[in-house]
């Protein structure tokens, strides 16, 4: 699809929005496509890590709500099957991928973009990024998992705050917030997000899956279902390759040489 990129290189999937002129706005195709690209690189053992961006001014401004669906009649059930079949379908795709997802913001994140960016493990943003929890200012209930995202982010005083106002939050607060880890100049941004992503792809990728997925679940679990999941995530991870390596390495005192298996 040509409105959304998808290169690979050095081990990295390199996924572009790119509709630049609808700031990124995802519609239901684009969308799907992105899920299907994240299920790919999740998958396929040559790939140690994701980065996604737009183009523009634009990171994603949410869904496309300009085909007509928002304004069309429906009958009880069609809303919530619409969200859970999209909005909640895409942020599922991110938090389940299995290689650490960049999120290189470029411009806007403004709705379910924002929440796209939110959804990653790591978030990079250009200095003139902004983030807009826009539903209140259509009169809609945040959708795509913001309401689960936020208040694990910034506690849910400020989660209330921003999806309460709908106010564009500007790169450096929403860092000082904690909702970014690092904001560099506009075009320092894809080489910032490419240097990340290779070394995040040079590193042991079963590991890295294992530790996203204890450290993911650790937020709705209880202590003893945390020190359970660690135990069996160090279990497994013990038979992978890379943590083979990585023991001889350090009793042979050398750098590891990880094969993401």
């Amino acid at each position: 699809m040509d409105t959304v990129r998808y290169v690979t290189a050095e081990r990295v999937a390199h996924l572009t929005l790119d509709r630049p002129e609808a700031l990124n706005a995802l519609t239901p195709d684009q969308r799907d496509h992105v899920i299907h690209r994240l299920a790919e690189a999740s998958a396929d053992p040559g790939i140690g890590a994701v980065v996604i961006t737009g183009t523009g001014r634009g990171f994603c401004a949410g869904a496309d709500l300009r085909g007509g669906g928002a304004t069309a009649e429906r009958v009880p059930g069609d809303v919530a099957r619409t969200i859970r079949l999209g909005a909640q379908r895409l942020i599922a795709a991110v938090l389940d991928c299995e290689k650490p997802v960049i999120a290189a913001v470029n411009g806007t994140a403004a709705g379910l973009g924002a929440h796209l960016a939110f959804a990653c493990d790591l978030v990079l943003a250009a200095e003139s990024a902004r983030f807009i929890e826009v539903f209140v200012r259509r009169g809609l209930v945040p959708d795509g998992g913001g309401a689960y995202l936020l208040p694990r982010l910034v506690g849910p005083h400020r989660a209330k705050e921003l999806m309460f106002f709908g106010d564009a939050l500007g790169a450096p607060e929403a860092e000082r917030l904690g909702l970014v880890n690092r904001v560099v100049p506009d075009e320092e941004l894809a080489k910032t997000a490419r240097e990340w992503a290779v070394r995040l792809a040079g590193g042991p990728t079963r590991t890295l899956a294992l530790t996203k997925q204890l450290l993911d679940a650790s937020l709705d679990g209880d202590r003893t279902s945390a020190f359970a999941a660690e135990a069996a995530a160090q279990e497994i991870n013990m038979t992978t390759r890379d943590a083979q390596e990585g023991l001889r390495a350090f009793v042979e005192r050398r750098s590891p040489g990880f094969q993401g298996r």
